[in-house]
């Protein structure tokens, strides 16, 4: 993790600089706003901003989003200040501290960055089998395309990759390639240099730079243009990037991740994605299967984000109940993991009694989530498929078989031949069926009955 320090706190900040050293952390110090950004802009980069809660924070978020530097602040003050708390709060901080620090605190502050709260949850074996891959391969500095849905974990999973690198300890850098506009993701990715375009107040070190050592992540890269790719391919190829207004080339040891919701294979042949870029960053490909192929981590997840919502809103940890847990396994859960999540923390704030129940299992609307609206269609259909579904249960396997031939012998009216061709198997296995269910005095539907099939006359009759 990457610290910066921001005003003249470096006394009173000792513990933390001292304990996030510990931990495997780079500390950076900066005076004031102007030479944080200078920092920032250097390629140092960092993951935690902590900054003297008597500078203008406004500013300071301000100056960071014009630039699309995204790190979180938490602002710290030597007085035990309410109203400094509520407005560096106001102004964009995620946290204040007040000085000197308490270590504990430090620590816990510390720790949820670096966590971010992406802890890797699973149980199916399904994501098991994805999991072992990534082991065997974060070692390696091999590209690698993780795919999957929206909301099934690809970034989480991208950091787990890297945590088991040998580029752990280096930075993980990460660029959502469809949250920064076209005109500016170039710059991003490989920096530019003063007076490059209006705008370039300073030089700045884009990603690519800034992850030198360790690992980049191409967050959805479908999106990105396909004009910019052939200098990202070029980038990938020879490990030299050129900023943006720069003479010279400049040379970057990373390690590429890449994620997609969209199957690039259909992209290559629309021609909006290269198809020799795809044969670069696709050395190994981490497919994440939907939450809805993976019942076993529902309950799993489920029961971590209640624990993780009920400790950050200081509500008693309930047990989901029996009945909720129908309701969560049989949701299709379109979201994946992410809507699962949001479901969680709704229901942890909206349980009452012991359990989780139901009731407490909610849509954003505030409606049940097993009687959410659906179309009368689809409704209909789904309440026929639960019915003929719980007829099922606790009956045997001969039974059932014996009433779908007979059924199925009813609805062709006693044709024999025209039944056992709808249920698959050969007038000789039918009739032996219906003798077998005769002999146990079960009704037959007859043969020839009047409005089967109309004889056609014969010819010259």
């Amino acid at each position: 993790m990457r610290l910066l320090i921001v005003g003249t706190l470096k006394g009173q900040l000792t513990t933390a600089t001292k304990i996030a050293m510990e931990n495997g952390a780079t500390v950076t110090h900066a005076e004031d706003h102007e030479q944080a950004m200078r920092v920032l802009r250097g390629g140092k980069g960092a993951d935690l901003l902590l900054v003297d809660v008597a500078l203008d924070i406004r500013d300071l978020v301000m100056r960071l989003e014009a630039e699309h530097i995204h790190a979180p602040i938490v602002a710290c003050g030597i007085t035990n200040d309410a109203r400094a708390a509520v407005a560096a709060i106001h102004a964009g901080a995620k946290e204040y501290i007040p000085l000197p620090p308490d270590p504990e605190l430090i620590a816990a502050v510390l720790a949820a960055v670096a966590n971010d709260s992406r802890e890797l949850v699973y149980r199916d074996e399904a994501m098991a089998r994805v999991i072992k891959l990534a082991q065997q391969i974060a070692g390696s500095d091999a590209s690698v395309m993780i795919t999957g849905e929206s909301g099934t974990g690809k970034e989480v999973l991208a950091r787990y990759v890297h945590t088991r690198s040998a580029r752990a300890k280096r930075p993980f850098i990460s660029i959502n390639c469809a949250a920064i506009p076209e005109h500016l993701l170039e710059s991003e990715l490989f920096g530019h240099e003063k007076g490059a375009f209006t705008g370039a107040i300073a030089r700045r070190i884009g990603k690519f730079e800034e992850a030198t050592g360790g690992t980049l992540l191409l967050d959805e890269i479908s999106e990105m243009d396909v004009r910019l790719q052939s200098k990202l391919l070029r980038a990938i190829q020879e490990r030299v990037i050129d900023r943006v207004g720069g003479t010279k080339p400049v040379p970057v040891d990373i390690r590429i991740i890449a994620t997609s919701n969209r199957n690039l294979a259909d992209a290559v042949r629309e021609g909006t994605f290269r198809e020799d870029l795809l044969f670069r960053l696709n050395v190994v490909n981490l497919k994440i299967p939907p939450l809805r192929e993976r019942p076993a981590d529902i309950m799993e997840l489920a029961q971590h984000f209640v624990k993780k919502y009920a400790e950050a809103n200081g509500v008693p940890m309930r047990p989901i109940s029996a009945e909720a847990k129908r309701v969560l396994s049989t949701n299709r859960w379109q979201g994946n993991v992410r809507e699962l999540e949001n479901t969680m923390h709704r229901a942890v704030l909206m349980a009452q009694g012991d359990e989780i129940g139901p009731d407490a299992i909610l849509t954003p609307d505030g409606d049940r989530l097993d009687l959410a609206k659906t179309p009368p269609a689809v409704a209909h259909a789904t309440m026929a498929a639960e019915q003929v579904t719980r007829a099922l249960v606790g009956r045997t396997v001969a039974d059932v078989e014996r009433d779908l031939i007979l059924e199925t012998l009813k609805h062709c009216l006693g044709n024999r031949t025209h039944a056992a061709n709808i249920l698959g198997i050969s007038i000789r296995t039918l009739r032996n069926k219906l003798n077998e269910y005769a002999d146990g005095g079960i009704p037959i539907t007859p043969a020839g009955t009047p409005g089967e099939y109309p004889r056609m006359p014969m010819i010259g009759a």
